[in-house]
């Protein structure tokens, strides 16, 4: 009985450290846009274990998020979770039971991610603005919004320029329309006017912000979409496409056409109303 027990105790040995053992977590990067911030990671979980994250500030305590403990997926959302902007993390992922499972690891397999500090490493979305020209020309206006942030104080949404404040700065691309030589203004304030470009050409301009105090790879938000003025010196080739201007054509003559042959008609029918009268009246005694 007890040569046949001690193979049963083997394989139920092996067996259970196998079970105990788990992959670790590849590829974990931070992905953050305006304070959103996601830690990610690979290869999503067997139907074995689940990942947990434990993150931290510099030299501090390690902490949890309740949606990231003994997870099925590979994205930890941390935005609310990393209070201090100007402190830097660290997060580590780790391999752990399925929930309600156990393990005979004293210590689970994790890999830890690279540090993140949210106020330098966030990258700034684009901007929107809106672009008015003066009536005489001769100022250009655009109006930056500031992009909104994933953090709120008091029940408000934050803006980038919340966070920032002066060290925000708005970097303008801005070219003659159908030219490809670009200039480039930078402003330290959302409203910004240009009173000496050409008066009557059009200009297409893009925005983007600005954090000269940010590494250089960092400096820079994600380009705005381009918004281009109105041109009052295009020609009507310009403003119409050719089919348009055909169409126009053809239906201007056709009007002529009309009204030259309704002319016609009433002329003949005049002349006709002329003739019959004529050779109704009588003729005069001599």
């Amino acid at each position: 009985m007890r040569l046949t027990a001690a193979p049963c105790v083997v394989l139920f040995f092996f067996t259970f450290s196998a079970s105990g053992s788990y992959p670790r977590a590849q590829n974990v990067t931070w992905k953050s846009t305006n304070f959103k911030t996601f830690l990610t990671w690979q290869p999503k979980p067997s139907s074995d274990y689940s990942y947990t994250v434990e993150f931290s500030a510099s030299g501090g305590n390690k902490q949890r998020n309740p949606h990231c403990i003994r997870s099925l997926g590979t994205v930890c959302d941390l935005s609310s979770s990393l209070m201090d902007l100007k402190a830097c993390y660290m997060a580590d992922v780790l391999s752990e039971p399925l929930p309600g499972a156990t393990s005979d690891l004293i210590e689970f397999p994790y890999t830890s991610s690279p540090r993140f500090c949210p106020y330098k490493d966030t990258d700034i979305g684009k901007p929107d603005f809106k672009l008015d020209v003066s009536e005489d020309k001769r100022t250009t206006t655009l109006y930056v919004t500031d992009p909104l942030t994933a953090l709120f104080k008091d029940g408000l949404q934050l803006n980038i320029r919340d966070i920032f404040s002066d060290q925000l700065q708005y970097k303008v691309i801005y070219r003659k329309n159908k030219s490809t030589g670009k200039k480039v203004f930078i402003s330290q304030s959302n409203t910004i006017e240009f009173t000496e470009l050409d008066r009557g050409e059009s200009y297409c301009f893009n925005v983007q912000a600005y954090i000269p105090s940010r590494n250089s790879n960092k400096q820079f938000g994600e380009l705005s979409m381009t918004q281009c003025s109105n041109d009052d010196s295009k020609s009507i080739f310009e403003v119409y496409s050719v089919g348009v201007i055909a169409a126009a054509i053809f239906l201007i003559l056709l009007l002529i056409g009309l009204i030259i042959a309704v002319t016609l008609v009433c002329y003949k029918c005049r002349e006709k109303a002329l003739k019959t009268g004529k050779e109704g009246l009588p003729l005069r005694d001599v």
